[in-house]
């Protein structure tokens, strides 16, 4: 028979709790056997503005593939650095 899990702790702070799951088994607060799948369609990421510098003549070009691909710039370069994180996260290229 397995034990009763024990209680979650009350968090002051979004990183307080970060801090607790980074550490701490969660197989010992919830009981997962018992754990339904759940569906978020309307959950958007955090996000945060940066400030990135780019030479004009390499943004020009982003600017025109974009145009032709008829989407935001922005958008183009959010996607093609998702995709290099995604690759780089995998292992990186060997030259």
């Amino acid at each position: 028979m397995s034990k009763p899990p024990k209680p979650i702790p009350e968090f002051v702070s979004e990183a307080e709790e970060q801090a607790f799951w980074e550490t701490h088994d969660s197989t010992d607060y919830l009981d997962w056997s018992r754990a339904q799948r759940a569906s978020f369609p309307h959950l958007k990421p955090s996000t945060k503005a940066i400030s990135l510098r780019l030479p004009e003549p390499l943004l020009e070009r982003i600017r025109i593939i974009a145009a032709r691909m008829d989407v935001p710039y922005q958008s183009l370069i959010k996607v093609w650095l998702s995709e290099k994180a995604a690759e780089m996260e995998k292992g990186p290229e060997r030259r």
